[in-house]
């Protein structure tokens, strides 16, 4: 029986510690918390510490530290906890890997040995700049081997361990959703993106597959985000079809840019949330700078 559609709207922040919070996130992060109060809704804060050799611990405190002076509240997260902890992705492990071994067992994912730059993105959220590119299929299972409309099998199940594990996109299929700022959107699977990561050969389970399940897990009705991850939620709303998951609504928002129209990243020390405060920036300023700029 598939569940039914949440009433009650639960917006989320989802933050990776990975460095120090820019006018961009702040841009991100104050609209999703005025949906969550438009909508009379939850906002959830989740640490999204997947990549363990680039997060840290001084830019978890950082970022909340942040966030609160921003004016942003959340009623769930892992400085207050809440009915779907943990929230904090480190500690949450075994649901990845029930997800993981679903994916496995319903015979849409399979090992893959090549690509190891591609590998390397795929615990952190994909953007504009470093998205990954569309996989060329050389550890594909033979097409010829599959029966016509029937998953792939492994004879021999493996394990998340030493491998790449790949999500089998459907080759030609058109992933269409309502982008609730940006419109209809449509994409072409195994054009516009590829087989995608779920899975690292180091054992870390890739963003794609982290988000779909937490976002599930912390019954989200609405994602909000930037306009660079559109690409990755094509690619989620497969992973939430293959897992008999509700998709949630996705609202993408515009992407703040420096004077040569390069989005903002984390290497913008200069404009980061922590920075401009020091530099005299009131609240209200930065979220002026955030929504106009």
């Amino acid at each position: 029986m598939s569940e039914s559609k949440p009433t009650f709207y639960r917006g989320r922040l989802a933050p990776s510690p990975t460095g120090l919070l820019h006018i961009g996130h702040a841009r991100t992060f104050w609209i999703a918390a005025q949906r969550a109060v438009k909508a009379k809704g939850a906002l959830i804060f989740r640490n999204e510490d997947l990549d363990p050799q680039r997060c840290r611990p001084e830019f978890v405190e950082a970022m909340i530290e942040d966030l609160r002076w921003l004016g942003i509240s959340w009623s769930e997260g892992p400085d207050c906890g809440g009915p779907y902890g943990p929230y904090t992705q480190s500690e949450r492990r075994a649901w990845y890997l029930e997800a993981w071994k679903s994916l496995r067992d319903r015979g849409v994912i399979y090992p893959c040995t090549c690509s190891r730059k591609d590998v390397a993105l795929a615990a952190g959220a994909p953007n504009d700049g470093d998205d990954e590119p569309v996989y060329p299929g050389t550890c594909r299972p033979d097409q010829r081997s599959l029966v016509p409309h029937e998953p792939f099998r492994d004879p021999v199940p493996y394990e998340p361990v030493g491998v790449n594990s790949r999500f089998r996109v459907p080759d030609g299929e058109e992933i269409c959703f309502t982008d609730l700022h940006l419109g209809p959107q449509r994409m072409i699977a195994g054009q516009d993106f590829g087989d995608f990561i779920v899975w690292r050969r180091d054992d870390v389970p890739a963003y794609e597959l982290a988000v779909v399940v937490d976002d599930a897990a912390m019954k989200i009705t609405e994602v909000v985000r930037g306009a660079d991850l559109l690409r990755s939620t094509a690619r989620q709303i497969l992973l939430y079809r293959a897992l008999g998951l509700l998709i949630p609504e996705f609202y993408h928002c515009d992407l703040v840019r420096d004077e040569g129209g390069v989005r903002l990243a984390k290497r913008h020390d200069a404009l980061s949330i922590r920075k401009l405060r020091e530099s005299g920036w009131t609240r209200e300023q930065v979220r002026a700078g955030a929504i106009l700029g």
